[in-house]
């Protein structure tokens, strides 16, 4: 039964005349059968957030409930491909970012390609929810599982033999059930999962500086602010290109349009560390800014049951959110429009729940077919003029396991990435720690506390000289000074452009760090022995300097090599 459009304003409409509608339920609107969920219900009225344009909708125009939440079909043909807020593909990326076909969730692109299906279940047995029927060769670098579907277990009295099938197509029957190739999937509902696992376990990102000092555990979150120019989004597409996750979605939520295409480009040329295309093992989410609003405020939770589905398939995923800042502007403006009581700086009230939401579908997790597998959640924040107290940068502080605070001077300074070691925080150190002593690295804390004291000690000490001038402090704290220096040209600089720099292995980060700590060491016992601190300053320390960009991603031999000689002609100093 149709109900009549009583008002429009902006992507809020308001319908009468639709009774037994429920809350979340789809309705399309007018001629153009635009996409809009119902938000609040009184009596037979609705209050409806649409996802698309709503020029030329008029009171009295249809408004048709679908019976069905906002949802999206999953199913192979996700990796390597770009989708809009509402997972409809995207045609002529990176070119041009338009919806196939406006107000459909149903492509036919995608519904009449076929897949060759190759079964591994047996026909008779009893399957549970989560268990593997088959799989779907070349739909992406990381293996198609097409699983049985949550809530559904019982005989498997059908299973298609190999070969081709479309997206809609059964391929199997459980107890009465058909089972097809592909199957939507409520956007905003989290995927189940047997049990949410407490043990920790490092997510490597290439990235020095997060790796040695400011560690995600896989399946936790963690959030980039950073103001203008401060370099989000290349950190982002680094953590997107080297981290050792099996599948990378990139949400791109109110970005522009050709930095959205940058983004598409670079990572169909670029070759992952598996040898092949990255593009292949990754779903671009991309909802720039000239789309619509409310589809932007869906695109988030798209992007997290994409990751989800593959989660499930036992595949480690990493959601890229750039940015949660322009999808809190998205909740303020429907907020806004829709009457709702503002809260500071005219957010919802609801804000810190919307962001905590979002974040704890993080998880690592014993999957409902056995499989242990993580979500990891990494947002960036965009303050309004780099203000780091407004309320989106302090919400999400609360809800993060790390905090990778950008700061304007280093970047300025071109020292990338830009993360800084005064706000930076990582909430689960100890346990990193513990799995690195039991990984072969015992020292990994030790390193890591050392470095972050002598940052912060040359940081006090360099605004005392600024008053009295370096040669006025005493030898030890000029070489703090001089072990700041190296620090952070010689291990925490990265070139993102940089075949041996651009990604860095826990080996040789670790070897780096070492390099670096030892040189400190020596230097302070030259000191202590009387050798003139002058003398260690003017020293060349570029073979300390250069070996970051003249030994490859994983040469740690090479580095620990230079450091015996270094020191070795260090240690002649007088």
């Amino acid at each position: 039964m149709s109900g009549v459009i009583a008002r429009v304003n902006g992507p809020v409409v308001e319908a009468e005349r639709l009774p037994g509608l429920s809350m979340g339920e789809i309705v399309t609107l007018g001629p153009a059968r635009i996409t809009a969920e119902t938000i609040a219900i009184d009596g037979d009225s609705a209050v409806l957030q649409a996802y698309e344009y709503t020029g030329g909708l008029a009171a009295g125009d249809a408004a048709e409930p679908e019976g069905e939440q906002l949802s999206g079909l999953l199913g192979p043909g996700l990796l390597g491909n770009a989708f809009d807020g509402l997972l409809r593909p995207l045609s002529g990326a990176p070119q041009w970012l338009r919806p196939d076909r406006p107000g459909s969730t149903q492509d036919p692109a995608i519904l009449d390609r076929r897949w060759r299906f190759v079964p591994s279940a047996t026909q008779g047995t009893q399957v549970e929810a989560g268990e593997v029927l088959g799989t779907v060769p070349d739909s992406g670098a990381v293996e198609h599982r097409v699983l049985v579907p949550p809530g559904v277990s019982g005989a498997l009295e059908w299973i298609a033999a190999d070969g081709e099938t479309a997206a809609r197509d059964a391929i199997a029957r459980i107890a009465g059930r058909e089972v097809r190739l592909a199957e939507p999937w409520p956007l905003r509902r989290p995927r189940p999962f047997a049990e949410r696992l407490a043990d920790v376990l490092p997510l490597h990102t290439g990235q020095r500086v997060l790796d040695l000092l400011y560690p995600v555990a896989a399946g936790t979150a963690a959030a980039i602010p950073g103001g203008f120019g401060t370099g989000k989004t290349m950190t982002l597409q680094q953590i997107a290109k080297w981290s050792d996750a099996d599948v990378i979605v990139y949400v791109g939520c109110g970005e522009r349009g050709n930095e959205m295409a940058d983004v598409l480009t670079s990572l169909a040329e670029l070759t992952d560390r598996h040898g092949g295309r990255l593009i292949d093992r990754t779903v671009i989410v991309a909802n720039t800014s000239n789309m619509p609003m409310m589809a932007r405020e869906a695109s988030i939770y798209t992007g997290v049951v994409i990751a989800e589905y593959y989660r499930d398939m036992g595949h480690d995923a990493v959601v890229i959110a750039d940015s949660t800042s322009r999808w809190a502007e998205a909740l303020r403006e429907f907020a806004n429009r829709n009457g709702d009581l503002p809260a500071e700086e005219g957010y919802p009230a609801s804000l810190a729940s919307a962001l905590a939401a979002f974040y704890e579908r993080a998880a690592r997790v014993r999957t409902l077919g056995g499989q242990t597998a993580a979500v990891t959640v990494i947002g960036a924040v965009s303050p309004p003029g780099g203000d780091m107290t407004e309320p989106v940068t302090t919400n999400t502080e609360r809800f993060v396991r790390a905090l990778w605070l950008l700061d304007r001077d280093l970047a300025y300074a071109r020292h990338y990435p830009a993360v800084s070691w005064h706000g930076s925080f990582a909430r689960d150190v100890d346990e990193i720690a513990r799995w690195h002593a039991t990984n072969d690295d015992p020292d990994w804390a030790d390193r890591r506390a050392r470095a972050i004291g002598t940052l912060a000690e040359a940081d006090r000490l360099a605004g005392l000289a600024e008053v009295i001038g370096s040669s006025a402090l005493p030898g030890r704290e000029r070489m703090i000074l001089l072990g700041g220096r190296l620090l952070q040209e010689g291990v925490l600089t990265q070139n993102a452009l940089g075949a041996a720099d651009a990604s860095s292995s826990a080996e040789k980060s670790a070897a780096l760090l070492g390099f670096a700590l030892d040189t400190i060491d020596e230097c302070q016992r030259l000191v202590a022995a009387g050798v003139a601190a002058a003398t260690l300053e003017q020293w060349d320390f570029s073979p300390l300097l250069r070996a970051r960009e003249e030994f490859g991603p994983d040469d740690a031999a090479g580095i620990a090599g230079r450091r015996d000689a270094f020191l070795a002609e260090l240690g002649t100093a007088s």
